[in-house]
């Protein structure tokens, strides 16, 4: 049985959180929506859009938080053809790729961007032809539903025991633990390391390289 590492994007292989907010900041605004904070704003980096919109605004109806997607979806596609989204990857995550790959694990993504924006975020990098899955928010329930992980083993022939999900999100830690996957906590991203392992991370990694060390003693071992 093959051996799947999946990643989160957003605050895992990438520092997307600057475009985001600024997406997020025109779309409420042109609204007349205040914006959060930045530090409330990225407590929903991972969810899919209607459901983040969601989350950042109860008191709103079902069809305001579908128009607020959409208004996000060009808000960001404008910045980007303006040139404005820079998504660098986190120090030490080639290296961890790379160390994966010679362990003879296969790689998948699993992320609340859009089938496009995802494309746009790794063919930027030269990483895209490195993961065997990628299975995002165009076409799967909202994490913390397991079907983005469920789908991922299935196409890289893994099993739930075989798998394991890095991500920086409680939303990541429970998406694995409610589809049998082993969760490994990415913390330098978005959420706290308590709220990873309260979610279901067997260990949160500090840094990239951090990961392949708890792989190969909590998972390997």
């Amino acid at each position: 049985m093959n051996r799947l590492a999946i990643f989160d994007c957003d605050g895992t292989l990438v520092d997307s959180g600057a475009p985001i907010y600024a997406a997020l900041k025109t779309s409420l605004e042109q609204n007349g929506i205040p914006a959060p904070p930045p530090s409330v704003s990225r407590r929903v980096i991972g969810l899919s859009l209607t459901e983040a919109m969601a989350a950042l605004l109860p008191d709103e109806s079902p069809n305001r938080h579908l128009q607020l997607a959409d208004d996000y979806r060009r808000a960001f596609k404008n910045l980007r053809a303006a040139g404005e989204v820079e998504e660098p990857l986190f120090d030490g995550v080639l290296a961890l790729l790379d160390a994966l790959e010679t362990d003879g694990w296969l790689l998948a993504v699993a992320t609340g961007k859009s089938d496009r924006g995802l494309a746009h975020c790794l063919e930027r990098h030269d990483i895209d032809a490195r993961f065997v899955s990628l299975q995002t928010a165009d076409r799967h329930p909202s994490k913390p539903h397991p079907s983005m992980v469920d789908e991922a083993i299935a196409d890289a022939g893994a099993s739930p025991q075989t798998t394991i999900v890095i991500g920086d999100t409680s939303f990541d830690m429970a998406m694995a633990a409610n589809a049998g996957a082993v969760g490994i906590g990415a913390g330098w991203g978005y959420h706290e390391p308590q709220e990873l392992l309260e979610a279901g991370a067997i260990a949160v990694a500090e840094t990239p390289l951090g990961v392949l060390d708890l792989i190969r003693s909590h998972v390997n071992g």
